[in-house]
């Protein structure tokens, strides 16, 4: 994968398989942020990132803020790598020193809500280097909280499972677990990226969900492309979250109180 900024065109897909049948998707986009080589360019003042149609902890009409990820902290305290490094060190994760690929949504007209971000850590030295690590699935909900599922040693294409722990959906419990798997392929220097989080409850399979698309380069053209597309993304993403479970309410699937966060900020 090239180790510049991309930007991905796909579809968000949900199904809900009980106790009611409830599906949906949706065009989106997302970028792909190769974060050790942004940090790099800047630390060398090599081109800004604005150059490839990113604009970086600036106001824009599709924008990256360090804030917006981690514990909040902003560029000058290192951003949102440095408390992903320390993360990971902190889990006793000491060789994922390689490229770091962000895959998050991006402020749109300064407007951000994202409701998972996956942080693909890589070794940088050995026999496996460029391998992948370790994954972090940074989820927030529409509640303000925040939690990170640490995924150790995964590899793409096979399944990896975690407990749930953390409150998402006012019509799912906390009970059962995800079951993650990813895809990364190249074909004729065109890559494809997915990402699936099936959940299971104490019966069985309940939830089906999947982010994919295509990847390209992040350019001025690609980024006109984004808002001429999707002019109000972000703000969409809310609105398909409230709409859908209005939708569940209707069909009067139960509901669940919020509960107090977890204790623990990382699940392994």
């Amino acid at each position: 994968m090239s180790c510049q900024p991309l930007i991905g065109f796909g579809q968000v897909r949900h199904t809900r398989l009980a106790p009611v049948r409830h599906a949906f998707s949706y065009a989106t986009y997302f970028l792909m942020l190769p974060m050790r080589s942004l940090q790099k360019d800047k630390v060398n003042a090599k081109a800004p990132a604005s150059d490839q149609g990113l604009a970086v902890n600036r106001r824009a009409a599709i924008s990256f803020f360090d804030v917006d990820h981690g514990d909040g902290r902003g560029a000058a305290q290192g951003g949102a790598l440095a408390w992903l490094d320390e993360l990971l060190q902190g889990e006793g994760i000491l060789d994922a020193t390689g490229e770091v690929w962000l895959h998050c949504y991006p402020r749109v007209w300064g407007y951000a809500f994202k409701p998972v971000s996956f942080w693909y850590c890589h070794r940088a030295t050995g026999d496996q280097a460029g391998a992948l690590r370790a994954i972090v699935v940074e989820v927030n909900n529409t509640f303000g909280e925040r939690h990170c599922y640490l995924l150790d040693s995964p590899k793409f294409g096979k399944e990896i499972s975690a407990a749930k722990v953390f409150h998402v959906s006012p019509f799912c419990g906390i009970e059962g677990s995800y079951r993650f798997r990813f895809m990364h392929t190249e074909h004729d220097g065109v890559g494809k990226t997915m990402a699936r989080i099936d959940y299971d409850d104490a019966a069985g399979a309940l939830l089906q969900t999947s982010v994919s698309g295509r990847l390209e380069l992040l350019t001025a053209a690609s980024r006109k492309k984004a808002l001429w597309r999707y002019p109000a993304m972000t703000f969409g993403v809310v609105f398909h979250i409230h709409f859908q479970a209005l939708r569940l309410w209707l069909k009067r699937v139960r509901f669940f109180r919020k509960p107090a966060v977890p204790q623990d900020f990382v699940t392994r």
